[in-house]
């Protein structure tokens, strides 16, 4: 019996692991597509649109940023909470009309005061383009609902395949308006499209295998989860929109005040580090809050998070590293000449995207163990920090505020992965000796990318 019991239980565990692994695989796929087209669109964009051109877009992908992350009130990273699906669904149509006010607040904004709104963001041209503001934000933040109730069905290739029309749809928008000379109209409008295409596809699904759960929906319901999950509107919606302005803000304030396109370069650079970024951590990202509630109530958390700390180490670090060691000679020969900033910028922002990339994924474990009001104080440090960097750099020297800024996201990103650790109650010692296979995958990594520079450097310089 004793050992029947142990195979079983092995079995039970491969079974768990091999359903993790496809269901990032999955997810993996989708975005691999959605990221692959994306940097192989990079080369025809940058010659299509002028770092000017990307600092307009910076700065409308920012607003945008700011206020669509906390659209649905943080609601929607509650779905996949609740065991029964009744309630959940509740919590998808609260989500829903919350960022369907927020967008008619912008829009009643937008129309009323758009020459004010210009003004204080020091972006005139930008005037033309705000009515694209209210559509964006409601589109982003509808789909992130209907991502989440996905998430909770464990619907991973449809929301890949939603990855990946998103990625045609925006970049095919960007390079077709690009072709017809309609700058910048093309690279916002592109960007919006990416932000919500797929989300009818994810709606019909969700109202095709679970109409029961969402016609169960009543006031009564509403009533219930708001008051049941009242700690995401209170502090996580503070945490997020904290989150959000901590990145977003300090870039509407570089392209109103620094020198040059420091902006555009910025976009530029983010977009390119963002794709093995989104590769992996995204994926990672969403499967780890599908899964971590039923890893909490087992009390596995903390090996759960731990095991994701490492798959992240071995996959991603090393690439991020390679990535950021060879920008700098690598951007001119593919972006053009004029982006060689975008490429020194990368290197300087390599630091924060791998703290980034390590906490990011499993930051919900904040969330899942009800510490909601230290997500929010974290962030809330953060915009405080990264917005008092940009500032303090703008005012000692305007040439070194785009620096600033990326040592300030570093800084940030580790004091947040050491309290994800402590609040997962992981040491310090257990994840260092965890992590000591990993030193030699990035070793290869570095080397790789020592050389790759050494030989390019050889040929084309």
């Amino acid at each position: 019996m004793g050992i029947n019991r142990v195979i079983n239980t092995l079995r039970e565990k491969l079974k768990s692991r091999s359903g993790f692994v496809r269901s990032v695989g999955v997810l993996i796929g989708g975005t691999a597509f959605a990221q692959a087209l994306t940097i192989l669109a990079l080369p025809l964009i940058t010659r299509l649109y002028s770092p000017t051109d990307f600092s307009m877009l910076a700065v409308y992908a920012s607003i945008l940023g700011i206020v669509s992350v906390s659209a649905c009130l943080r609601l929607e990273i509650a779905i996949p909470m609740p065991e029964r699906d009744e309630d959940a669904a509740n919590l998808l149509v609260l989500s829903l009309f919350s960022c369907t006010v927020i967008a008619g607040t912008t829009a009643l904004a937008v129309w009323l005061y758009s020459i004010e709104i210009v003004e204080l963001l020091r972006q005139p041209y930008l005037k033309s383009y705000l009515w694209m503001l209210p559509l964006g934000i409601w589109f982003t933040s509808a789909y992130s609902a209907m991502q989440f109730w996905s998430t909770r069905k464990k619907k991973f290739g449809i929301i890949a395949r939603t990855r990946m029309g998103q990625a045609v749809g925006g970049i095919g928008t960007q390079i077709g308006l690009g072709w017809a000379s309609s700058a910048p109209f093309g690279l916002l409008l592109g960007h919006t499209v990416a932000s919500g295409a797929g989300l009818f596809g994810l709606a019909q699904n969700a109202w095709k295998d679970n109409r029961a759960a969402l016609q169960s929906i009543s006031w009564t319901g509403m009533r219930t989860v708001l008051g049941k999950y009242q700690q995401y509107p209170k502090f996580s919606t503070l945490e997020s929109l904290s989150n959000s302005a901590g990145i977003q803000l300090p870039i509407i304030i570089i392209a109103a005040v620094a020198i040059g396109q420091e902006a555009g370069y910025l976009m530029l650079a983010t977009r390119v580090m963002a794709a093995p970024m989104g590769l992996i951590g995204g994926a990672v990202s969403q499967v780890y809050l599908s899964k971590a509630p039923e890893e909490m109530r087992a009390g596995r958390l903390a090996n759960f998070t731990m095991q994701i700390i490492c798959g992240l180490v071995k996959t991603g670090v090393g690439p991020l590293l390679f990535a950021g060691i060879l920008a700098p000679t690598v951007f001119p020969l593919l972006f053009g000449e004029k982006w060689q900033r975008a490429g020194e910028l990368v290197a300087w922002m390599t630091p924060w995207f791998i703290m980034q990339f390590l906490a990011s994924p499993v930051s919900m474990s904040l969330h899942v163990t009800g510490n909601q009001r230290t997500a929010f104080l974290l962030q809330f440090l953060g915009l405080l920090l990264r917005v008092g960097a940009v500032m303090g750099a703008y005012y000692i020297t305007r040439t070194k505020v785009a620096e600033a800024y990326s040592i300030s996201g570093f800084v940030f990103y580790g004091i947040y992965f050491y309290v994800v650790l402590s609040l997962s109650a992981i040491k310090i010692p257990d994840l260092w000796k965890a992590l000591s296979r990993s030193y030699l995958p990035i070793l290869f990594w570095l080397t790789s990318a020592i050389v790759t520079t050494f030989i390019i450097d050889k040929i084309f310089y």
